[in-house]
Parts: C-alpha cells; sequence; structure tokens
C-alpha cells in the first residue's frame, strides 16, 4: 500500500510543493490517479467531495509539462494569415483597437504573441477556479513554473499581464477563456495535457457548446483528465468520444454520498421554510444545543436567494448572498466572511455546491430541493470533509416530491425523515411512506392508469399526508 506521495514517481520539486501544501499521505484518489497521469494515460475520476482531487490532477500535470516549451508541442500553432490579406472588416475594425489598446498597460501592450499554455484546466466556476490556482501557485514556486488564472468577474487587463509574463499552466472559466481566444491573446495548440474540473457540469447541454469550442482549439494529440464527485451515464458518450483508451479511478460510485454526513429529510411545507430553518438554526438541529457556527443554505434560483436572505437578515441573523450576478469582489468578499466564521449563514445557488474547500462547514441547507440529483450530491458533500461529521437538512414541500424521488433512485438510499421537536408542522405538509423503494419504477404505455398506493388519507395525524 502506497504510504507516500515520493512513491507515487513524483520529483523533489513537486514533492517539495507538497510539503508547502501541507499535505502528508495521497488520498485514494490521488495514490490511483497520479501514477497514471505520469504515464501518459488519458483518465475519468470520480470521488467523493473533499477527497484531494485538484491535487490528483495538478501534480502529475506539472511534472508533466515541465521542461517543455511550446515549441515542443506535438503540433504547431495554426498557421496566422499575412498582415496584408486580413480580411476588409477586420482592417475597418482597426481604429477601434488601437483606442483600446492604448488603455492597456504598457506590458501587454509590447506582448505580440498569445500566450501557449502546456496545460489547462477548464472548470465551470470562478470561486474553483481560484481554488484550483491557489494549489497550483504554491507548488510552481518550488518548480520555476508560471500558472495564470483567467475568469470572468475579475479586471481583462491585469489577466492579459500576467499571461505577458508567461505562461506554463493556464486555469481558466470557459466564458472568459473563449473571449481571450476569440481576441488571439491565447493559443492553445502547444497544450499537452487537458483537465476538465467537475466533468460532469462541464460535458452537460449548459456548457458543452463553450467547451466543445474549446476542444477544437486544442491539438488532436493531447492527454485528457477528466474528475468530478460523479460521472453519470448520461455522458459517457461524450468522454467515449473525447478520450483514447482512458484509465478509470472510481473512488465512490456514482450517486454515492460521503459516509461522514448525516443525512436529514425535513418534509415542511413551502410558506413554512423559513420559519424552519430560523428554528433549526437557533436549536443546534440534530444536535440541540450544538453550535452552528457555518451553515450554507442552497436555494434553487438567484431570486429565490436574494429573498431568503433578506428575511434571515431582518431575523437578526448574520448572513452573506452568492450567486452569479453578484459582483466578483462581492463573492470573494461573502466567500471569505463565511471561511473565517465572521458569518453564520452564507446562502448560495448552486454556484457554491462544486468543488469549494472551506473547512468547518456544521451544515448544509437544501432549502430548496435540486432538480438534477448530482447536484444534491454535490451539495451535502459541503459539509462532513477532512473526516469530520456534517449534517445535511433536505426541505421538502409537496411540489418537490419528484426531484426527491429522483435523488434517492440515484443514490440507491432512502434519507431519513427528521422532525425538529417542538416546531409547529402546518398539516399541509407531505411526509414520505418509510417503506418507499429506492427502484425506480419502469414506466409503460398503461401506467398512468395504476392506483396511487402508498398514500395516506387526508387526515395522517401530525405527520399530514403521506407519499
Amino acid at each position: 500500500m502506497t504510504t507516500s506521495f515520493a512513491e507515487l514517481g513524483l520529483n523533489e520539486q513537486i514533492l517539495a510543493g507538497v510539503d508547502a501544501l501541507g499535505f502528508t499521505q495521497p488520498t485514494p484518489v490521488q495514490a490511483q490517479s497520479i501514477p497514471l497521469v505520469l504515464e501518459g494515460r488519458d483518465l475519468v475520476a470520480s470521488a467523493q467531495t473533499g477527497t484531494g482531487k485538484t491535487a490528483a490532477f495538478a501534480l502529475p500535470a506539472l511534472q508533466r509539462i515541465m521542461g517543455l516549451s511550446p515549441d515542443a508541442a506535438p503540433e504547431p500553432p495554426a498557421a496566422q494569415p499575412p498582415a496584408e490579406e486580413a480580411p476588409a472588416e477586420q482592417a475597418a475594425a482597426a481604429p477601434k483597437r488601437r483606442r483600446r489598446r492604448r488603455r492597456k498597460p504598457a506590458a501587454v501592450q509590447g506582448s505580440g504573441a498569445p500566450a501557449q499554455p502546456l496545460a489547462l484546466v477548464v472548470t465551470p466556476t470562478r470561486e474553483l477556479a481560484q481554488q484550483i490556482e491557489r494549489v497550483v501557485t504554491t507548488v510552481c514556486e518550488h518548480t520555476g513554473q508560471r500558472s495564470v488564472i483567467v475568469m470572468g468577474g475579475a479586471k481583462f487587463d491585469r489577466q492579459l499581464k500576467a499571461l505577458a509574463q508567461g505562461c506554463d499552466l493556464l486555469v481558466a472559466t470557459p466564458g472568459r477563456l473563449i473571449d481571450l481566444m476569440e481576441h488571439h491573446h491565447v493559443d492553445l495548440q502547444s497544450v499537452r495535457v487537458l483537465v476538465l474540473d467537475e466533468a460532469d457540469r462541464m460535458l452537460d447541454m449548459g456548457f458543452w457548446p463553450s467547451v466543445r469550442r474549446i476542444l477544437q482549439a486544442l491539438p488532436a494529440k493531447r492527454q485528457n483528465l477528466l474528475f468530478s464527485a460523479t460521472i453519470p451515464p448520461s455522458i459517457k458518450g461524450t468522454i467515449d468520444a473525447m478520450l483514447t483508451d482512458p484509465a478509470t479511478v472510481e473512488i465512490a460510485r456514482v450517486g454515492e454520498t460521503a459516509d461522514t454526513v448525516e443525512e436529514h429529510l425535513c418534509p415542511v411545507t413551502q410558506g413554512q421554510k423559513t420559519q424552519l430553518l430560523q428554528a433549526l438554526v437557533q436549536s443546534g438541529g440534530a444536535e440541540p444545543g450544538a453550535a452552528l457556527e457555518r451553515i450554507l443554505v442552497f436555494c434553487r434560483t438567484k431570486h429565490r436567494v436574494d429573498d431568503v436572505s433578506k428575511t434571515l437578515k431582518a431575523a437578526g441573523l448574520s448572513v452573506e448572498v452568492m450567486h452569479a450576478d453578484r459582483p466578483q469582489r462581492a463573492r470573494d468578499k461573502a466567500l471569505e466572511r463565511f471561511r473565517e466564521g465572521k458569518v453564520q449563514l452564507l446562502v448560495a445557488t448552486d454556484v457554491m455546491s462544486r468543488g469549494i474547500d472551506v473547512s468547518g462547514i456544521d451544515a448544509v441547507v437544501n432549502f430548496d430541493v435540486p432538480m438534477d440529483p448530482e447536484d444534491y450530491v454535490h451539495r451535502i458533500g459541503r459539509t462532513g470533509r477532512a473526516g469530520a461529521t456534517g449534517h445535511a437538512y433536505t426541505f421538502v414541500a409537496p411540489d418537490e416530491i419528484t426531484p426527491l424521488r429522483e435523488i434517492e433512485y440515484f443514490t440507491k438510499k432512502l434519507i431519513p425523515i427528521w422532525d425538529l421537536e417542538g416546531f409547529a408542522y402546518d398539516s399541509g405538509r407531505i411526509v414520505p411512506n418509510p417503506t418507499r423503494s429506492t427502484a425506480k419504477p419502469t414506466r409503460t404505455m398503461f401506467s398512468g392508469s395504476k392506483s396511487r398506493r402508498g398514500f395516506g388519507g387526508p387526515s395522517s395525524g401530525r405527520f399530514g399526508r403521506h407519499y
């Protein structure tokens, strides 16, 4: 059994970076993935959140490109047309481009050639990009390499200046990367190693058009690394088309949740959700009297986040907000205040559900049941990290039964029902039948005419209706 990073094949410079990160022993996903990446294999790796996936791809990727230069890449950059043959509409736009260049720093203005990174990490959110960059930067201080982060919400000129100083590994969100490619500030033809972080989200329909454009700009010969907490069957066809004879590392089966998280299902009506959340915070939840210092609350939409946060603030609770419409500076500040324990609750959309490493989150509350079962796994994985026990509370209203059942089919386990002692629940809530199945029923052309079994009548005692 591997007991040290040195046994994985990492060189002295990378190992010095590992020490600087404070890592002592590799996690299972690191121990299995790093040797495969160093061999040059394409890889699909799935592991529960909080298991060290960032280091599992960053460490070997940096070693793979060490000592290389863009000139040594497998395929040369695509030929550019001579300046005199530029299209007429491009020439007509030249004065406008000159005015923009005069506003850029001198260091950027003097750098003619686009940046040619040797490794590229693409990730769906700005917070994830920043987290990856922190790990990579620490290691690069010991390898002599340069990493650059490009993402939306940050100053364009500042990122151009960083690219002009050289870039071995580029960490990027899709939108900003495409902007830089279109303006010829980044050339991806020298990329040797591509990493798709949170691959299930990067390859779904929302991100796929942008990711496809990025893939088309890469050389055909490259190493592909796909990492995520979940790799659903729905993206298998895309993965098969992208990768060549990939190795697979599966630390947890699809849909498996961390055993350090105690899950609780809280049946409630929509109108009582905010009251229940306030009572939960005040009581300590499943551990009465416990101090819930950091609570991460997930809502389905940005408007919902704003509404819930306003109500909680009016009740005297310390709250920060995180969603895509917030300026990047405000998002950074909210996350930092939450990390430092200066606010008790962070109310967020699923922008916070993936990969964000905040230690000491006592509880996750699914104020709204997520529509995507994979998002449930990612959400509750924000607590119970680094071996600590965490709690996840899912508030389910009568109109959210269908997505709840999809989660239970996906995880193949029932979420235990939990009631807050002393809370006066409305009679209109729906409480699960404890004998419900985790096997998804097979639909037939006559299934709609079947009787609805497993439901209680309108008066089912204090628990309301059952399903």
